[in-house]
């Protein structure tokens, strides 16, 4: 489906697609990969473009070149929560726009890898369900827990560098509990973590947030 002139974007794990049409009416893609968004220039003349979701593992990534001729073609090209926001902060420069939390902790370099944001998900026809939690997500509720006074600056600290340490995949907070027990965190602080991330639920989805 294209339609000249139209907002299309790219979405997948971040945002439910329903969710999304009931904040920006626009064309809905999966998420993207290596040559789409040149083909959906070429093919659909889009206004703008948002790539929120993309791939990177099982198939290359949209490449910086496919961005900058989307630019250069005159597209407004914007990025926000996941593989959108890290392209955005690496092309900002060239006119990409970024936008949530994520795109400025990778424009200001607090951010600096691709596994910030990467998650294990099912396939279209489930709605791309997340299977496992991104290291953004862990980030944001063990920065809540310390700023609660839950953790302390140490315990904080050892569960980042444990969750950093784990293969996308395997990223959980069920895991993460588990490899800080075995690391030694006490039962006590493991506890009002949890409490902390049970009470924040669904705010603690920084993804979802920056979709929006």
């Amino acid at each position: 489906m294209s339609r000249a002139g139209a907002t299309y974007v790219f979405l997948g794990p971040s945002l439910p697609v329903d969710e999304a049409r009931r904040v920006l009416d626009a064309i809905y893609l999966p998420p993207a990969a290596v040559g789409d968004l040149w083909r959906l220039v070429r093919d659909g003349r889009p206004v703008r473009v948002a790539i929120v979701d993309g791939y990177f593992e099982r198939m290359a990534a949209v490449w910086h070149k496919e961005i900058l001729a989307a630019l250069q073609a005159r597209v407004e090209v914007w990025g926000a929560a996941s593989m959108g926001a890290l392209r955005a902060a690496e092309l900002a420069p060239f006119g990409m726009i970024g936008v949530g939390r994520v795109y400025a902790g990778f424009r200001a370099g607090r951010l600096t890898d691709d596994d910030e944001v990467a998650v294990a998900h099912l396939p279209a026809a489930h709605g791309y369900q997340e299977v496992s939690t991104a290291m953004v997500e862990l980030r944001a509720g063990l920065g809540r827990a310390r700023r609660a006074g839950a953790l302390s600056p140490r315990d904080h600290d050892r569960l980042v560098a444990l969750a950093k340490a784990r293969f996308y995949r395997e990223r959980s907070w069920v895991q993460l509990d588990r490899d800080a027990a075995d690391a030694g965190v006490s039962r006590a602080a493991r506890t009002r973590l949890a409490r902390v991330v049970d009470a924040a639920g669904a705010r603690l989805d920084v993804k979802a947030a920056d979709a929006r």
